[in-house]
Order: C-alpha cells, then sequence, then structure tokens
C-alpha cells in the first residue's frame, strides 16, 4: 500500500482499533478528546488484524466428488489426471487432481475462523490444461521443475485466466459463493494470482491441447504451439506476440512483461476476482517480471480498488533482493519474508539456535523493507520442504509469529505438524482430508496455536503496534508491542520461552505504571511507578501482558519516538 493510501486510511483504521478494545483506560487520560497524540504504530494496514491461512485448495479436502473429473484426460495412462502417484514415494505423494474444492474449503471455515484467522489464502482458481504434461523432464522425489506427468492440479498452470478450473465449483457454488460464504464466517479470501507465466508450452512429443495456450473468457489470444521460445516470431505472429522469446521458468511460458497487452489482460483478469470477493493478492514468482510492471499493475487494481492489499512471493533470503517491490515505483506491495523464515527455521528447528539468530532480520529500525510490519511472515509452504521440527519447535515458533511484527501466514497442516519435513514430491502436498481436520483438536500443536492466534485476534497491538525489543537472546525473547492510533491505547508486553525448563522473568525497562492483565492466564499484575512485572513462562511458554492506557511514561515516549521516526525503511528514506 502506498504512503498516500495509508494516509487516507488513518480516520478508518482508528475507529475500527477503538471498537477492539477489551477493556477502559484504568486511568483518567489527562489527554483531551478527541485524539491522543503523539500516534505509535507500526502499520494502519487493514489487512494486518487478519493472520492468514493457506489453503492448497486441491490437496485441503474433497467436500464434492461430483466435480472430480476422473476421467479427464481419457484412458491414456500419461494422459488422465486424477490421482498420478510419484513412483516410489515412500510418503504417499501424487502429481494428480486428488478432488479438494470449495465446498471442501468452506465446509471446514469454521475450523479455521476458530483457529483465529481472519483470512484464507487459496492456489489460483483459474482454468487449467486438461491433461498430464507430457513433455519436461522426468519427476522423481528429489525434483525441482521436472513436471513431466504433473498435471495442474496445484492451479499455477493457467490456460484462461477469466474461467474457473472445473475442479472446483459445485453446483450453486461458484467463487463469489465461496468468497461470500467465507465472509459470513469471518474469513477474507486471498487470491494466488500469477502473472509471469501461463502452462508448460513446448517440449512435448506431440502439441497437447491447451497447453502453451491463453484464452480471454474462451477467445484464444496465445498460443506457444509447442515451440521453444528461440522459435518463437512475436514480430509475425499474432499468437506469439504475448511471450518473450527466452526461457524462463522450465517449460512455462515466459510472459512479455514490455507488452501492454499483457498487463491488460491480467488487470482485466483479476479485477473480475475481485469483483466476485477476492480482498487481497499473494503474487506468485513476482521477481521474474521486473518491479515496474507489478507498479503498473498495482496502479491499475488500485485506480478501482483504493487500498488493495497485495504480497508477492520473491523467493530470496536477501532482503536487499526483494525489499524493491515494496517501494514506490516497484509495486509498492508487501512480500512473503523470506530472510525472516530463513532464520525462523533455524531457530526453531532441529537447530534450535537462539532468539539473536531472529532479531537482525527483523530490521525494526531503517531497514531495506518500505515497511517491516506489513511483511508476510512464515517458516515453510508448498513450495519447500515442510519445516523439520519437533511439536515444540512448532508451538515455539507460532509463539513467535503471532507476537512479533508481521502478518503471520501458517500452511494447511502446520497445525498438527503434518509431513515436517517432506520436501514438494516427498509428501509437502500431500492431502491433508477432512478425517485430520476433525482429529486436529487435542493436538498440542492446534491447541497452542489456537491459544496464541486467539489472543493476537482480539489484540490490536500485536496486529499493528511498534516493536521495542527489551531482550532476544538465546532461549528467551521478550518485546513490547505499542499501540496509540486516534482514540486507541494498548501497549502489549511478550514474554517467549522456547527452553526446555520454565524461566522467571522480570521487566522494568519502558515499564509502565497500571493495572496489567495476562491474555493468556487471565492473572493482574498492578504494577507502581519504578516497578517490576515479574512472571514465569512455563517451557515452550508464552505469556502475553496488556495494558489499555495511553503512553505516558517519559523513556518509553522518547523509545517509541525513535522507533516511529525510523521504523520506515527503503531508498526514499
Amino acid at each position: 500500500m502506498s504512503r498516500a493510501s495509508r494516509a487516507m486510511l488513518g480516520a478508518t483504521v482508528a475507529a475500527v482499533l477503538a471498537a477492539c478494545a477489551h477493556a477502559p483506560d484504568p486511568a483518567p487520560s489527562p489527554l483531551p478528546v478527541p485524539s491522543l497524540r503523539p500516534d505509535y504504530y507500526g502499520t494502519l494496514e487493514p489487512f494486518a488484524s487478519d493472520a492468514v491461512y493457506f489453503v492448497m485448495t486441491d490437496r485441503f479436502v474433497n467436500g464434492d466428488p461430483a466435480n472430480d473429473q476422473r476421467g479427464q484426460g481419457g484412458g491414456d495412462p500419461a494422459l488422465r489426471t486424477f490421482d498420478r502417484p510419484v513412483p516410489g514415494d515412500a510418503n504417499g505423494a501424487n502429481i494428480g487432481y486428488l478432488g479438494g474444492d470449495f465446498r471442501g474449503l468452506l465446509d471446514n471455515a469454521d475450523y479455521i475462523a476458530d483457529m483465529g484467522f481472519g483470512a484464507v489464502w487459496l492456489t489460483p482458481i483459474v482454468d487449467n490444461p486438461d491433461e498430464a504434461f507430457t513433455g519436461g523432464d522426468p519427476i522423481g522425489s528429489e525434483a525441482f521443475f521436472k513436471d513431466r506427468g504433473k498435471t495442474g492440479y496445484h492451479g499455477y498452470w493457467g490456460v484462461d485466466f477469466f474461467r474457473l478450473d472445473e475442479h472446483l465449483p459445485s453446483a450453486g457454488l461458484d467463487f463469489a459463493g465461496l468468497t461470500a460464504g467465507l465472509r459470513q464466517h469471518g474469513l477474507k479470501t486471498v487470491l494466488d494470482i500469477v502473472g509471469n507465466h501461463g502452462s508448460p508450452s513446448f517440449t512435448m512429443p506431440v502439441d497437447q491441447p491447451k497447453f502453451g495456450e491463453i484464452y480471454d473468457d474462451g477467445r484464444l489470444v496465445a498460443d506457444h504451439q509447442n515451440l521453444a521460445p528461440a522459435d518463437l516470431d512475436p514480430a509475425g505472429n499474432p499468437l506469439h506476440r504475448f511471450f518473450h522469446s527466452e526461457p524462463d521458468l522450465a517449460q512455462l511460458s515466459n510472459n512479455d512483461d514490455s507488452n501492454p497487452d499483457v498487463l491488460d489482460y491480467y488487470c482485466r483478469a483479476y479485477s473480475k476476482w475481485i469483483g466476485e470477493g477476492a480482498a487481497a493478492f499473494r503474487i506468485d514468482t513476482i521477481r521474474h517480471m521486473p518491479p515496474a510492471f507489478w507498479q503498473r499493475f498495482s496502479d491499475c487494481i488500485r485506480d478501482t480498488h483504493p487500498g488493495f492489499f497485495m504480497f508477492g512471493e520473491a523467493f530470496d533470503h536477501d532482503a536487499d533482493k526483494i525489499a524493491p517491490f515494496t517501494w514506490p515505483g516497484g509495486g509498492e506491495v508487501s512480500v512473503l519474508d523470506f530472510p525472516l523464515k530463513e532464520r525462523i527455521d533455524a531457530v526453531f528447528g532441529r537447530q534450535r539456535q537462539g532468539y539473536e539468530t531472529i532479531a537482525e532480520r527483523l530490521y525494526l529500525t531503517d531497514g531495506p523493507y518500505a515497511n517491516p510490519y506489513e511483511l508476510m511472515t512464515f517458516y515453510d509452504n508448498h513450495d519447500m520442504p515442510r519445516m523439520d521440527a519437533s511439536d515444540e519447535g512448532f508451538i515455539d515458533a507460532h509463539n513467535f509469529l503471532f507476537t512479533a511484527r508481521g502478518i503471520p501466514v501458517i500452511y494447511q497442516g502446520s497445525e498438527i505438524g503434518f509431513m515436517r519435513g517432506a520436501a514438494e514430491h516427498a509428501g509437502n502436498r500431500n492431502y491433508l482430508g477432512q478425517a485430520r481436520i476433525d482429529a486436529a483438536p487435542g493436538n498440542p500443536i492446534h491447541d497452542a496455536l489456537r491459544r496464541i492466534a486467539r489472543v493476537r485476534e482480539a489484540t490490536p497491538a500485536l496486529q499493528r503496534g511498534l516493536q521495542l525489543d527489551v531482550a532476544m537472546q538465546g532461549e528467551r525473547a521478550v518485546f513490547y508491542r505499542v499501540l496509540q492510533e486516534g482514540r486507541f491505547a494498548q501497549l502489549a508486553l511478550v514474554m517467549l520461552n522456547k527452553g526446555d525448563a520454565p524461566v522467571d522473568v522480570e521487566v522494568s525497562r519502558w515499564l509502565q505504571p497500571g493495572a496489567w492483565r495476562a491474555a493468556l492466564s487471565g492473572r493482574t499484575q498492578d504494577v507502581g511507578a519504578g516497578g517490576v512485572l515479574r512472571d514465569t513462562v512455563p517451557a515452550h511458554g508464552v505469556e502475553v501482558w496488556v495494558l489499555d492506557a495511553p503512553v505516558r511514561r517519559d523513556d518509553l515516549r522518547e523509545a517509541l519516538d525513535q522507533a516511529m521516526a525510523h521504523r520506515l525503511g527503503g531508498p526514499a528514506n
């Protein structure tokens, strides 16, 4: 979101935050109405209130077997699309469709919302080819971008970006029906979009229907014709003008970002899905098109949908390489926080490094990003091995993600440690299913996630507040999240312990006097001037102490003034 858009949102967000307060100010404020000053916040982005649950739709729940298309591809085993096990894989990996659909997602909306999520990110919904791909390289458990025999179950091989893939809707339940149903459960819909590529487009022994083709609501506008990129004739053949004549990812078409027709096509296509209820976009392979293209795209979308939230996937652990997409001129979108993900994995996975490993990747002041508080924080997804951690490691990771800066994203099944450590073709994308979802309550990872996610859901300071670190070393992290905007004011003091034994924590730095309450245990502590807040945090535990009051302590205000002045990054600062 641009800085101008954030400014316009300020008044609206102030009203929303005021409605979220859970307790009256314990002491009368000496500051005059209508507002408190100064303002302290990490972001005013409304979407920051919504933790995100990521669903690979085909691998979530088969709610309607009638749309499985089990006969698709005909009688040729090389072309069929349903149920294609990866040869020799012991974890049951599959590269065919397995039946997950909109009905299965909507049937489990209560399950997702009950955990404390406010949004669902689902994989692309657009039409994909109707056969398995016969070109490319043979797939294997360790294969990456080796697509022979694979199908479009994941949704990223778009053919007609204006039409739904037939595996997803049911009678009476199209995309608009899905988004409306999710909204009834308090869930926004984040739609995964692709601009860089369509389907696999060359190396097929015989040209296959839809592969390498792009349609505009049923009208053919581009066709690779099973030709290698170097053999395309964009100047002479109208069907080649959509594509670059250089390869990019595997055998996928490489859309020409310099062609205004490409921008127009995707702007119109994705505007259609906003009209049917998409509330935000996740942009696939954002770094495979230049930042200038994404600036034109985001401007196009926001011309008719001001402030529309988007975040991109730039798969790189170097913050300087992914941050440009957050700047003016680069798209002004958020990104998935891959640099932090690398450190989260090291701290909560089998390495069990200390919290200091994370601290330097938070970039709370003068960092490379336009605003670090709007980054999407995560530890794994469908494109990489799932995090390899113990139950306690997952619990610790969730305790951190749902209290620290950023917007947390959790991949389906992680709430039960599903297929932990498994790579893409070795179980990462395995079918989750209704039975596992029904059995999730009572799982220690699920139950601990639900507790801390619901605390974040109820605590605006954890969603948008500035972060001030008190200690982040070894097995312990202690930090404040402070939100004071308009007439709303809240301080949250977070205590994290990822060790195997309880730890005593004492905090006096920046500690403001008042009646603090523990969000998880419900206990209270009255802290006087110059006092100390003491607590014992259990092994692999968390507590969030909350004070609903304006900022009054001078040294706290000074620290917040500094954090506020330097929270934004990027070349413009």
